[in-house]
């Protein structure tokens, strides 16, 4: 399928202006070689007045929202589009709150809610794993406390970055939380994130020599013998995790709770992987495609067993709630 997507406001404007051009999209998306019935296999189908796709030979109706992230949603197509395309075309990215404002919302629970259904989107199942030279180093998001060291989590939380070498500069990065800094969270890590036969550029962390066993080419730089700082030997995951911060700082002002942490890393890789695209427009398509992709993500699901009136805006959230940014 060649790639279809707006290239402008205006453009988008004119093109997703009516709910029955949001949904002849997400048909298009969903089965671009041309619909398939999963009951028969029969190509012919017709459309219903509620919008259904009826197979002409078992009678199977299908919505084309169905098995996605906007399965059950209440939230007409046109206002998924939206903030879609708002979302992608924001550099630093969007607040739940800022949502609710641009597209007129009822409620911040329901910006809140199409926020993370859309995080959770942002993550390409069978991505490509990173190659080269990356270096990877762990940082505490919320500041070191006191009476540890670098790698004491105490109520913080640990996440690791791997960064591609490109030049002088930074290729593609991934992020994660994990638990603690032990050989078996950071390798685990390294072998999900980056490709056998990589050189893997790590400080003189003991759990790092464990990699060559696993078909790494692992390069440590001790910081302790070398006379120079940490941020000098990896600049590369030393510069993202600084700028995760201020990103965690500047957009949520720093209050991300260590439940949904992950979603916001997905967000903040996705958002920095395609920071040189020159087609805002083609980061619409990407989250789209793969929103279509994605199963549902209920709303039960998102919150765990928070009751809908606990999901307030940041600006309400009580003092002594949880904050990753001291």
């Amino acid at each position: 399928m060649v790639e279809d997507y707006p290239r402008s406001l205006l453009e988008f404007e004119d093109r997703f202006h009516t709910e029955d051009a949001c949904w002849r999209y997400l048909v298009q998306l969903r089965w671009p070689t041309g619909f398939c019935c999963q009951r028969c296999g029969h190509s012919q189908v017709w459309e219903t007045g509620r919008g259904l796709l009826m197979c002409r030979a078992c009678r199977a109706g299908v919505s084309v929202t169905a098995g996605t992230i906007f399965q059950d949603s209440h939230l007409p197509l046109r206002v998924w589009f939206r903030a879609i395309w708002w979302i992608t075309n924001q550099k630093s990215g969007v607040s739940a709150l800022g949502l609710q404002r641009t597209l007129g919302l009822g409620s911040y629970e329901t910006a809140w809610t199409c926020l993370h259904k859309l995080r959770r989107a942002m993550v390409r199942p069978g991505r490509d794993r990173l190659t080269g030279e990356v270096e990877v180093d762990e940082t505490l998001v919320g500041g070191v406390e006191k009476g540890g060291g670098k790698r004491h989590v105490g109520s913080k939380a640990l996440v690791i970055v791997a960064a591609e070498v490109k030049g002088r500069g930074i290729g593609r990065i991934r992020l994660q939380q994990i638990p603690n800094a032990s050989e078996e969270s950071v390798v685990g890590f390294v072998r999900g994130a980056v490709a056998p036969g990589a050189t893997v550029i790590t400080d003189g962390w003991s759990a790092y020599p464990g990699l060559a066993q696993h078909g790494y080419v692992h390069r440590p730089r001790v910081v302790r013998t070398s006379g120079k700082t940490a941020s000098t030997l990896l600049p590369r995951v030393h510069r993202v995790a600084a700028l995760l911060k201020r990103w965690f700082l500047g957009i949520h002002h720093g209050r991300v709770s260590k439940e949904h942490l992950g979603y916001y890393l997905d967000e903040f890789t996705f958002r920095f992987n395609r920071r040189l695209s020159r087609h805002r427009g083609k980061l619409f398509y990407r989250l789209l495609q793969q929103a279509v992709a994605l199963g549902p993500a209920p709303y039960r699901r998102l919150v765990g067993q928070k009751r809908p009136h606990e999901i307030r805006p940041r600006h309400q959230v009580e003092s002594s709630g949880y904050a990753l940014i001291a």
